[in-house]
């Protein structure tokens, strides 16, 4: 992506790849024109005041179904439709649960759109969106498929180690890593002061792919990458961006430089251990710093760094979505709910307050961490729509893109190459059966 247009995002500071981080799980080659039958479904923004009834949304942000943040935006929500009555239902795994929910029709009325799924399944399960919803928005098109947009981006996201100072203050590094070899030593130096180095969130699973689906393309340079190895029978290589990100992943686990207890789901106690300072360092979007400031963090004590994955000491670092929102088909109050979804990602204060960058290309961010990241001078890379037939593929192969859990058995294998192995061979198996 060209450095500029980062550099207007964060022109004013004084934020995926899925992910996050931003995985995406569309189609590039349909960039056409979206047709009129997209265009042809009632404006979200038409009828306010005749607008009502009942709507249930299902989200990942469980914290902010919990803290009444999601309330909040109800509130201001039914100044414009009166009528209007939301239930929240926030699920903890997320990435896993849904994909069983938005099968026995069990989804709601609006939901955030699996990252695994692929885009061609799109229309078995959501309600085309307003042309008119998507002027001057990043990734418009990443839901596109056969002339309609199926959802919407909840926000725009970087990557990188989010760290706590007073953590690494303590621990006597007094220089923020620019390489590899300078990351694990801030590790060493973090576990030697009794601090929990880098809080990977094995347990958690979702967290997991981004050392692997949501990184590899940026780390590879390539926006495409993954699309690419659609043509390819033994994508998971050693030597290529998806083993560089093991291999790091594998070195944090058997150094013991990550959380102890890898299998218990401790993601919302993560944070608190972050904001105290009794783990120094995340790996993951800027949208997770307001969650840690939120967990008691002072902001000033909170700075986001590139990932430095060799010693180059030269970045790559993703401008991606976020999960992308949308109707469910089996609503039977469409209208409200794609009033509902404008909303929410243009006027509720869910972009601000979860800490992305703005999905209106002609807005700035002024979340302060990102001007740290910027001094780095990383080149950032826009993520692009991947081609389905990757999802399709991994689907068929019971491979968890957007889940994580088959990074958590190779990053813990005896033998890399050999976890590799079984994944190709389910790889190829599932090509060959899908005609590809």
């Amino acid at each position: 992506m060209k450095k500029g247009l980062v550099a207007a995002l964060v022109l004013a500071l004084t934020v995926s790849i899925l992910a996050a981080c931003g995985g995406n799980n569309s189609n590039q080659a349909n960039n056409a024109s979206p047709s009129g039958e997209a265009s042809s479904q009632p404006s979200a923004s038409s009828g306010a005041a005749e607008l009502g009834g009942k709507l249930k949304v299902l989200t990942h942000r469980t914290d902010l179904v919990n803290d009444g943040t999601m309330d909040k935006y109800e509130a201001e929500f039914k100044k414009k439709y009166p009528n209007a009555e939301l239930e929240f239902e926030g699920l903890t795994n997320y990435a896993t649960d849904i994909q069983v929910r938005i099968t026995t029709g069990e989804a709601g009325d609006v939901l955030m759109i699996p990252p695994g799924m692929a885009v061609s399944e799109y229309g078995k399960y959501f309600e085309p969106l307003p042309d008119s919803m998507f002027e001057n928005v990043y990734f418009a098109d990443n839901t596109l498929y056969e002339g309609k947009r199926y959802g919407i981006t909840t926000g725009v996201n970087t990557q990188g180690i989010v760290y706590n100072k007073k953590a690494f203050e303590a621990a006597g590094i007094d220089k923020v890593p620019a390489t590899l070899d300078e990351l694990y030593a801030a590790a060493e130096k973090l576990k030697a002061a009794d601090i929990i180095p880098l809080y990977m969130n094995f347990g958690a699973q979702w967290p997991m792919g981004n050392w692997a689906d949501n990184s590899a393309w940026y780390v590879a340079g390539d926006p495409q990458f993954v699309s690419k190895l659609v043509a390819e029978e033994a994508p998971f290589k050693v030597d290529n961006a998806w083993g560089t990100l093991a291999n790091i992943a594998r070195t944090f686990v058997q150094k013991g430089w990550v959380e102890k207890d890898l299998y218990t789901n401790n993601w919302e106690m993560s944070k608190g251990e972050m904001a105290a300072g009794k783990a120094g360092m995340y790996f993951l979007g800027n949208w997770v710093i307001p969650q840690i400031i939120g967990a008691g963090a002072a902001s000033e004590d909170i700075g986001f760094f590139p990932l430095p994955y060799d010693n180059s000491g030269k970045y790559n670092a993703p401008l991606g979505s976020d999960y992308i929102v949308g109707v469910s088909k089996e609503s039977e109050n469409k209208e409200l709910a794609m009033a509902w979804v404008e909303f929410f990602v243009k006027e509720s204060g869910y972009v601000e307050d979860s800490g992305f960058m703005p999905i209106d290309k002609t807005k700035e961010s002024s979340i302060p961490q990102l001007a740290e990241f910027q001094s780095f001078n990383p080149t950032f890379i826009e993520s692009e729509a991947t081609d389905p037939k990757f999802n399709e593929i991994a689907n068929k192969a019971q491979i968890g893109i957007g889940v994580g859990d088959y990074v958590q058995e190779y990053i813990v294998a005896d033998d890399l190459q050999a976890a590799f192995d079984q994944l190709n061979a389910k790889w190829k198996e599932a090509k060959t059966a899908l005609g590809y």
